[in-house]
C-alpha cells in the first residue's frame, strides 16, 4: 500500500507514524512535510495541489490522507481533484469542507439541522458587529474564515472585543471576511472526533485541549498548548447525548444536503448546564488533540482509512486502548504574537518511553535539530490512570530544553469537574 499525508505540523507527524505502525508497513510520502516527518515517509516535490495530484497519479499512490485543513479548500479542492484522477481520500470535498472553511456555512447547517448551537449574528462591517454585541458581555467572536486556530475571540469586555474586531476589519490579519458575534456559553469544553464514511460514523477517542498560552488558562489563544484524551474523559451517559443529538444528525444532514463526507469530522462541543451544544466543526483531526489520541488507536489504522475513502466504514479494524494519553506543547520564544526559530534543542533522546511529535522544527547540516516554528513539539505520555499518564508527558516534556521554551505545567490538571 502507498499512502500519502499531506499536511506538515505534529498532527500530520502522529498521523504518519501511526499510518506507519499499521500491520500492512504501508510506503509513505508527504508533502509538504517536514524534516522529522521525512524519517517516515518520502517527501515529494510538488508546487501546488494539481501538480501534486498529478505526481499521485504518476506514482501509483493508493490513498490521500488529508492532514491540514487548508488544502481541502485551496482551488478545487484536494479531494475533488484525487477523485477526478481516481485516487481515495481521506478527507472532504471542497464543498462538505466548507463546515470548517466558513463559521457561518456551519452555523447555518446547524440551525438547519435543529443541532444544539449557541445564537449568532453575522456582520460585515466593524459598526454591525458592535451593534450585534450591544455591550452584552461577555460574547464570542469568530472569523468566518480559516484563521489556523486563531480567529476566535472570547471577549469579556469592550476593549478585548475592540481589539480582535480591528485585527479583522482594519488589519485584516486573517484576510477578507466576516465576523459571528456570537452568544457565549459556559461549560466544560471536549473535542469529540468522528471517522465518517457517507451516512455511517465511527467515535474516535474523546479529548480535550488547552488553548491558553498561560497557567489556568491565562493569556491569548494559541493553537494548542497541550491536550488530555481518553474513553474516560466524559461520561458514557454524556457521550451518548453527544452521539444522538449531534453527531448522528450532523451525518444525516450532510447526506439529506448533498455534501459527501468520507474523514475525520471534529465536534468541538461545549457541556452546558442545559446540554451539549457545538462551538464548531473542523474538517480533520485537531492539533494538538491528534497527538493524544494517536497513541490510543490501535490495529490497521491504513487499511481502515483506505476502505473508507473507497465508501467502507470497517470499524472491526480498530481498538481503542481505555487508558489515558496526555500531550504537552513546548513552543518557542515569543509566541503567540511572534515565533523564533534557530534554537538548538537538546534532550530529545532522554524521553523514554514517551512519543515526541514535531511539530515545527528543522534539522541543522549536523543533524542537531533546532526550533522553527510558533509550537516547536508535542510530548505525548500514557498510562492507565490520568495521574500517572500527566506525570510522565510532564516528566519527560522537562527533559528537552532549547531558549525560550514555553510551555504549560497543567497541561492534564484543569476543567475535570
Amino acid at each position: 500500500m502507498r499512502i500519502l499525508v499531506v499536511g506538515k505540523g505534529g498532527r500530520e507527524h502522529a498521523l504518519v507514524r501511526a499510518l506507519a505502525e499499521s500491520p500492512a508497513r504501508p510506503t509513505l510520502f508527504c508533502f509538504p512535510g517536514s524534516d522529522a516527518i521525512s524519517e517516515l515517509a518520502q517527501a515529494v516535490a510538488a508546487d501546488g495541489v494539481e501538480s501534486l495530484v498529478a505526481w499521485m497519479q504518476t506514482h501509483a499512490i493508493d490513498l490521500c490522507v488529508a492532514g491540514e485543513e487548508s488544502y481541502l479548500v485551496k482551488g478545487e479542492g484536494l479531494a475533488n481533484l484525487c477523485g477526478k484522477a481516481g485516487i481515495p481520500c481521506w478527507g472532504p470535498p471542497k464543498e462538505s469542507a466548507q463546515l470548517e472553511a466558513s463559521k457561518e456555512f456551519a452555523k447555518n447547517f446547524l440551525l438547519r439541522n435543529a443541532i444544539p448551537t449557541a445564537r449568532a449574528t453575522a456582520c460585515a462591517t466593524l459598526a454591525e458587529a458592535l451593534a450585534a454585541i450591544d455591550d452584552a458581555y461577555p460574547t464570542v467572536l469568530k472569523f468566518d474564515g480559516l484563521a489556523a486556530g486563531k480567529g476566535v475571540a472570547v471577549c469579556p469586555d469592550a476593549a478585548s472585543a475592540g481589539e480582535f474586531l480591528d485585527e479583522v476589519f482594519t488589519q485584516r490579519r486573517f484576510g477578507d471576511g466576516r465576523v459571528l458575534v456570537e452568544q457565549c456559553l459556559t461549560g466544560p469544553e471536549v473535542s469529540v472526533f468522528a471517522a465518517v464514511v457517507d451516512d455511517s460514523y465511527l467515535i474516535f477517542t474523546p479529548a480535550r485541549d488547552y488553548k491558553r498560552i498561560g497557567e489556568g488558562d491565562c493569556g491569548p489563544n494559541t493553537g494548542g498548548m497541550g491536550a488530555v484524551a481518553s474513553r474516560q474523559l466524559i461520561a458514557p451517559e454524556i457521550l451518548a447525548q453527544i452521539e444522538t443529538q449531534i453527531v448522528r444528525p450532523t451525518v444525516v444532514g450532510l447526506r439529506r444536503e448533498n455534501l459527501p463526507y468520507r474523514g475525520f469530522l471534529y465536534f468541538g462541543i461545549m457541556l452546558t448546564p442545559s446540554g451539549p451544544q457545538v462551538i464548531e466543526y473542523n474538517c480533520r483531526f485537531g492539533d494538538p488533540e491528534c497527538q493524544a489520541v494517536m497513541p490510543l488507536v490501535q490495529g490497521d489504522l491504513a487499511g481502515f482509512c483506505l476502505a473508507g475513502a473507497q465508501g467502507q466504514l470497517r470499524p472491526e479494524l480498530l481498538t481503542f486502548d481505555e487508558g489515558w494519553s496526555v500531550c504537552v506543547i513546548l513552543a518557542s520564544a515569543g509566541y503567540p504574537e511572534s515565533s523564533r526559530s534557530g534554537d538548538l534543542i537538546a534532550g530529545l533522546d532522554t524521553c523514554g518511553n514517551a512519543r515526541i511529535y514535531h511539530s515545527g522544527t528543522r534539522q541543522t547540516p549536523a543533524g542537531q535539530w533546532e526550533t522553527n516554528g510558533g509550537r516547536v513539539l508535542a510530548v505525548v505520555a500514557g498510562a492507565a490512570t490520568r495521574a500517572a499518564a500527566v506525570e510522565q508527558a510532564h516528566a519527560a516534556a522537562g527533559r528537552i530544553h532549547f531558549a525560550g521554551l514555553q510551555r504549560r505545567h497543567d497541561i492534564g490538571l484543569l476543567h475535570f469537574t
